[in-house]
């Protein structure tokens, strides 16, 4: 009994260990390549998998992720002859786990050389000063040549980015000092723009004053002379109405007789402050005079009141 359980138990080890050795779980975003005697047999996805015992087993093993690669630092010689040391860095994708396990033994050092070697290509198209502005350009044309050597190893060259462009120190000195001058430079031409700008303002400000003052004296004399009109077209209007009144007044019963005696009044009225403001007195030949000249305005008032009013 005891021999037959140790053979049993042994043959329970042995279907443990042949599970184990031929049961495969392949991760998620991974790819396994099987050989069988030696030879590719095929390509496990992601998932559980069951291989020959003894005769299939796992050769290469494949990450289906992005992977970054660190390109190292390099100096390059601008197309004006200016040292600058460029680094970067990779993106690239197995896509072909087949290709990238026998179409190169190990795809990222050549990747690398070739990232170097064709970074210093494109820097010396160019010069320093436009370096800066074309990196995006550089990292296309990187991308592209790297991708086109990759295609036959099942990677795919997803992008490529330049991380730093150091040029050498005295040549930084003299970019500062580029950068500084015409910093100052755009001050001075702000400065003086700012300055232009505020003269024509004023200026304009002034013109506008002026402009503005003469319309409203303008204005006022037009009022002025509007006014004056209006008055002595007021006193024209008052002073017919009033002739007409008077004549009015000489055709009603007595009429006459009051004129002659508000003429009276008048008269010597006028004559009293005559003589009050003049020291020498001017005295009619005779008193009938003053009688005369009361004939003579009565007449005039007569003829007046006779003749129609005419209108005004």
């Amino acid at each position: 009994m005891s021999g037959g359980l140790f053979v049993v138990l042994l043959l329970a080890l042995l279907v443990l260990v042949v599970i184990a050795k031929t049961a495969v779980v392949v991760p998620q975003q991974s790819a396994y390549v099987v050989e069988r005697l030696g030879k590719y047999a095929a390509t496990l996805d992601a998932g559980f998998h069951i291989l020959v015992p003894f005769i299939d087993r796992i050769r290469y093993k494949h990450s289906l992720k992005e992977t970054a690669i660190d390109i190292p630092e390099q100096v390059c010689i601008t197309r004006d002859n200016v040292q600058v040391s460029v680094d970067g860095i990779l993106y690239l994708k197995v896509l072909n786990p087949q290709r990238a396990s026998y179409g190169i033994s190990d795809y990222n050092f050549p990747l690398i050389q070739l990232g170097q070697t064709t970074l210093r290509s494109e820097i010396g198209k160019i010069e320093l000063d436009r370096t800066f502005e074309e990196r995006t350009n550089i990292n296309i044309q990187v991308v592209n040549e790297l991708d086109k050597a990759s295609d036959p190893w099942g990677v795919k060259v997803l992008r490529y980015e330049i991380k730093n462009i150091t040029p050498p120190k005295g040549v930084l000195d003299a970019m500062e000092k580029q950068m500084r001058a015409e910093r100052e430079k755009r001050a001075v031409i702000l400065t003086s723009e700012g300055e232009r700008d505020a003269a024509i303002n004023q200026a304009e400000g002034e013109k506008q004053q002026v402009i503005k003052a003469s319309e409203a004296k303008k204005q006022q004399q037009i009022n002025e002379a509007d006014g004056a009109a209006a008055a002595i077209l007021a006193i024209a209007q008052a002073t017919a109405q009033g002739l007409r009144k008077v004549a009015e007044t000489i055709q009603m019963p007595g009429g006459q007789e009051a004129v002659q005696l508000r003429v009276a009044e008048q008269y010597i009225t006028k004559f009293g402050e005559l003589a009050k403001t003049n020291n020498t007195l001017i005295l009619p030949a005779t008193v009938s005079d003053v009688g005369s000249m009361i004939a003579v305005a009565m007449n005039a008032i007569r003829q007046t009141s006779i003749a129609p009013p005419q209108k005004t």
